[in-house]
């Protein structure tokens, strides 16, 4: 018996859950998702919604795995409506910021220009990103003060999943150089930093 599958998922106060046709649904004060789960896996919820209980119908390694998976995954979920997940990111650098504008968000990282879009309109920023449905971008500290006082933001949402998927892709924009450390990285990540080149005077 899987040790994580077996345990149940306590359901808190003020979400849903609901089973139906081999998909999860669940909602709650954050937000509402679903998700189908492995058919070898069996998905049970109390008769008072306090709890959901998975089990599996096979012993195979593959459903057994499956089962801890799905357990998870449910747990994500439920969590996820009940106070849902955020990443917060630090820009660093001179110039270096961001801002919203409606569902966009705006970022400032070094980059030559800003450009144009593809109407051919010059750019707000030098990258306009489109945020996912579903999530919340709050900015904190729209600019950066060099390399010691970061701009801040935060990417919220009840999807787990899309939270981390969408905060990755904001960092992959302009991962940390390990010199001065510009660029985008996760809140609390340290950056192993390298010393630059020394340049030795000679003499004659």
């Amino acid at each position: 018996m899987s040790r994580i599958g077996k345990k149940p998922v306590p359901v808190p106060a003020g979400v849903k859950v609901e089973l139906k046709d081999h998909v999860v649904h669940t909602s709650g004060p954050k937000g509402k998702l679903s998700w189908r789960y492995p058919d070898d896996i069996r998905v049970e919820l109390a008769a008072d919604g306090s709890r959901v209980e998975v089990s599996r119908t096979r012993e195979t390694p593959q459903v057994r795995a499956l089962h801890g998976l799905t357990r998870a995954l449910i747990n994500n979920m439920v969590h996820g409506c009940a106070r849902g997940y955020e990443r917060k990111l630090e820009i660093y650098g001179t110039g270096y910021g961001c801002s919203l504008k409606g569902r966009k968000l705006l970022l400032n990282c070094g980059y030559m220009g800003r450009g144009v879009d593809r109407d051919g309109k010059p750019r707000e920023a030098q990258f306009v990103i489109d945020i996912p449905e579903g999530l919340t971008v709050t900015v904190e500290v729209p600019q950066a003060r060099g390399n010691t006082e970061p701009a801040r933001l935060t990417v919220s949402g009840a999807d787990r999943q899309v939270v981390g998927q969408f905060a990755a892709e904001l960092r992959k924009i302009r991962p940390p150089e390990p010199y001065q450390g510009k660029g985008i990285r996760y809140a609390g990540e340290v950056v192993k930093r390298k010393q630059g080149k020394a340049f030795a005077g000679g003499g004659g």
